[in-house]
């Protein structure tokens, strides 16, 4: 069905997606956005389906965007530099607005635009060994699209200690910044999920689509006004000379000029 996950739905009507480009530690590519934006889509029209469990496959959860597709945003036109990054923000709101609740599980690391997938859970739980960081910073770019999920997730306060500077930290952190409800031994990742899925079970699923449709509406609004600012201010970032710096530093295998 789909090129860049893989989908299940047991008798329970619990849907597990799974990012599946173990070989590059599922990053996000256009591809895999098309297939999430689709997936969402599918999964939210579906009767059938009561709860979303959204993984990783292997060693990751989600490396972030994948460079190459960053690379080829280098050497497009404005057009299509806009164009990318829609379709980037056109997936996390459908992610979003998924009228099912979206549960995390995340294993290894999850940067970048990691965090944003992250952001769109109704719930995420973590194994304890895992790692989170907004890295675009360090590559010259910036956490544009993922930012109004980000900051509606966290809070600006909380935000502003882990958002502009690209450092890693461990799950605990991530738990206190409000990213995951809380943090397990990876080998209680699938109870601490089946937990989170239990409640949905004996719920009436329009109820829980109402309700999830009322807290977004009452909650921090992510409007298309906010939407467009933070596609535009990718696109913007984009075409600057510290993300060509970086992103050849990356692939050229040394450090950009500000951090030699």
């Amino acid at each position: 069905m789909y090129d860049t996950l893989s989908q299940r739905i047991d008798d329970r009507g619990v849907a597990t997606l799974t990012l599946d480009r173990t070989d590059r530690h599922n990053a996000m590519s256009a591809a895999m956005m098309d297939d999430l934006h689709a997936a969402a889509g599918r999964l939210g029209r579906d009767p059938s389906v009561r709860v979303v469990v959204l993984t990783g496959a292997g060693e990751s959860f989600c490396a972030g965007g994948d460079l190459d597709w960053m690379r080829t945003q280098m050497k497009a036109d404005g057009p299509t530099r806009a164009r990318e990054a829609r379709r980037l923000a056109q997936m996390l709101g459908a992610l979003d607005a998924m009228p099912r609740p979206l549960i995390g599980r995340v294993q290894g690391q999850a940067f970048g635009g990691g965090m944003g997938l992250i952001s769109v859970c109704d719930v995420a739980i973590g194994g304890a060994g895992a790692r989170f960081g907004f890295t675009e910073t360090r590559l010259g770019l910036i956490p544009a699209t993922i930012a109004p999920y980000v900051i509606a997730r966290m809070g600006a306060a909380q935000a502003r200690r882990v958002f502009m500077s690209g450092r890693r930290f461990e799950a605990g952190e991530a738990v206190a910044l409000g990213l995951l409800a809380r943090a397990v031994a990876p080998e209680e990742l699938d109870a601490a999920i089946e937990a989170e899925i239990a409640p949905y079970l004996s719920a009436a699923p329009g109820a829980v689509a109402e309700a999830k449709a009322l807290l977004r509406s009452l909650g921090p609004r992510v409007d298309d006004a906010a939407i467009a600012e933070s596609i535009d201010a990718l696109v913007t970032r984009w075409e600057s000379a510290e993300a060509a710096e970086g992103i050849a530093a990356f692939f050229e295998r040394r450090s950009p000029r500000w951090a030699e």
